[in-house]
Formats: structure tokens, C-alpha cells, sequence
């Protein structure tokens, strides 16, 4: 009987390995330690005949490992990346969404060891999707449709990496990507803070014929049939009552930027006043839509705004009109 009981336990601890293995979320996590290979390395790096290291911009690399994911996402496989520090430790997160469409903009070993890289060194977890359909990713892209759950689902992939306190969730995306945080935040409710830029907040100003034709038709489901209403669904100027109050929201924009006008985070701020939902404006004068010219600026501007909020856990700005 002894031994019929040993046998039931080793059952039952067997079937609750082989449980806790198959609710994980992670398919592989595939650690990158020869940035060498990839053909942005040079872009990274300085060499001279005796040696290769790493420019005086990019030396924070070797504080941080990098990492290509693989996740299931409503029952797809879909690719991404996290970047962590080397140190051990319990860290904040960030989830950051990327910008563009398909191929263009994707998620590479130059996005970890750059936009991720330098926020992680910082100290936080950051994590990215490539979102379904792109980068080996199954599925079909959507636009800011389904694929929206691509990065909810990055919420709870991060309560099973050891650095990452899973408490403390930022979100920063750039040009689609803010899109993407918008509607992230709309439905979410474990998003504590958030930064913005390039993002487009109404996409139903049709001011680029190709982007229109070239990226919303193909990629909105039944575009042509259900134009106004799949476009007000992406577009966060609709919908600001459903945003949180509790969550700041950073938005960086460049007044020259072509591909989305600023007029994008001016028009969502003065809706963001009406609701009062805490957020910063910061539009940089002649900026393009990477704001490429001010670089080192809104870098120090996104770290000390997820310090201040995420990090340090400032108590939130007290929106009612008040003072002398």
C-alpha cells in the first residue's frame, strides 16, 4: 500500500509539472549572446585593427542580455523580444510596440540593442511583439485589430520571467505603435503609465492616399465595407472617455513630421483636458517623425518619465483646477 501511495504521489507531482509546463505562455526563449552576426553590428561598434568595441553611445550593451520569444497569443505563435539587465535583481517592465506595418518597422536585433537596449539599462525589464503575421509570426495582421491582443498578452507573458516585477507595467510605442498603446490602454486596466510618440490619433484624416491604399486596405478586415467604423475603432480621439484617469500618459511629437502630422497629439490633448486624464505634451520644433533631431533629448524624457512614475512611484498629478 506504502508503495501504491508513492507511486500515486509521483503521479500527481508529474501531472502538475507537465500542468504548470503547459499553461506557460512562453514557447522558446532563445538567448542572443553574438550580436556579430547580424549586419546592424557595425552600426554599434567602432573597430580598429587591434580590437572591436562598442561606441561611447551604445556601451551600456554590455549591461544587458538580449533575447528572440516566441509566444502564444489567442492560439498563434508569435515572435518578439526581450531585453533585460545582466543584473540580477527584480525589475519594472516596459512593453514596447513597434511601429510601421509588416516587414517595415519590425523588431530586430538592432531595435533590442537600441530603443530596449537603453531603456533597460536603465533598469527594466522590456519586452516587444512583432505582432501576428509578421517576422515568422502566424496569423494576419490586422492594424490595430485582433493583433492589439498580441500586446495584452505580453501582461501576463511577464509574471513568468524571474527580473521582471509584474507589478509595475509601463507601455511606450512609437507611430503604430502608439496607436497600439491607446488602444492597449483602453483595455487594460495593468497598464500604470504609458508614452507616445509619432502617434496617429485619428486615422479617419485620410492625409496619405498610399497609406490608405497600400496599408489600411489591405490589412483592416473588410476595410472598403466597414471604412468609418473599423477606422474610428483605431482612432483614439473617439473614444477618450474610455481611457483611464489614472495612468499619465507622456505624447512626444515633431511638428515636421510628414507621416503624421503633430496635429495628431494636439487635437487628442485638448481631449485628454476635457476629461482630465493626466498626460505631457511635448512638441519638438521641427522634429521629423523620429524626432531624430532632439534624440538625446526625449530619450532623457521617456527615462525620467517611467522613473518618476513606474520606478518611483509618484503619486499622480491632482487634475482638478486648482491653486491661487
Amino acid at each position: 500500500m506504502k508503495y501504491l501511495f508513492s507511486l500515486l504521489g509521483i503521479g500527481i507531482i508529474f501531472f502538475s509539472c507537465q500542468s504548470q509546463s503547459t499553461t506557460s505562455s512562453f514557447i522558446s526563449i532563445d538567448s542572443v549572446t553574438d550580436f556579430s552576426k547580424y549586419p546592424s553590428y557595425k552600426y554599434f561598434v567602432d573597430t580598429t585593427q587591434e580590437q572591436t568595441t562598442y561606441k561611447k553611445r551604445f556601451s551600456y550593451i554590455d549591461s544587458i542580455d538580449v533575447s528572440q520569444i516566441t509566444y502564444s497569443s489567442d492560439g498563434l505563435k508569435v515572435t518578439g523580444l526581450l531585453v533585460q539587465p545582466k543584473k540580477d535583481g527584480k525589475y519594472p517592465c516596459i512593453i514596447y510596440n513597434r511601429g510601421g506595418n509588416r516587414d517595415f518597422g519590425n523588431n530586430t536585433i538592432a531595435t533590442a540593442l537600441s530603443r530596449m537596449g537603453k531603456i533597460a539599462s536603465q533598469g527594466y525589464v522590456v519586452i516587444a511583439s512583432n505582432y501576428r503575421g509578421n517576422k515568422y509570426s502566424e496569423g494576419e495582421e490586422e492594424f490595430g485589430g485582433k493583433d492589439v491582443n498580441d500586446v495584452l498578452n505580453l501582461i501576463d507573458l511577464l509574471a513568468e520571467i524571474k527580473k521582471a516585477n509584474a507589478e509595475k507595467i509601463g507601455m511606450f510605442g512609437w507611430s503604430r505603435g502608439g496607436m497600439m498603446t491607446y488602444l492597449a490602454l483602453k483595455q487594460s486596466e495593468k497598464i500604470d503609465v504609458a508614452c507616445v510618440g509619432g502617434a496617429r490619433s485619428d486615422l479617419t484624416i485620410i492625409d496619405r492616399p498610399n497609406m490608405e491604399k497600400n496599408v489600411y486596405a489591405e490589412l483592416i478586415p473588410n476595410y472598403y465595407e466597414n471604412k468609418e467604423e473599423e477606422l474610428k475603432k483605431r482612432s483614439a480621439i473617439f473614444w477618450v472617455d474610455q481611457f483611464p484617469k489614472d495612468v499619465p500618459i507622456l505624447m512626444l511629437h515633431g511638428n515636421a513630421d510628414w507621416r503624421v502630422k503633430s496635429t495628431n497629439s494636439l487635437r487628442l490633448a485638448l481631449e485628454f483636458e476635457k476629461h482630465r486624464i493626466p498626460y505631457r505634451l511635448k512638441i519638438f520644433e521641427g522634429g521629423d517623425h523620429g524626432i531624430s533631431e532632439f534624440r538625446t533629448e526625449y530619450d532623457k524624457d521617456v527615462i525620467d518619465w517611467f522613473d518618476k512614475y513606474l520606478k518611483n512611484e509618484a503619486p499622480l498629478p491632482n487634475m482638478e483646477f486648482h491653486g491661487r
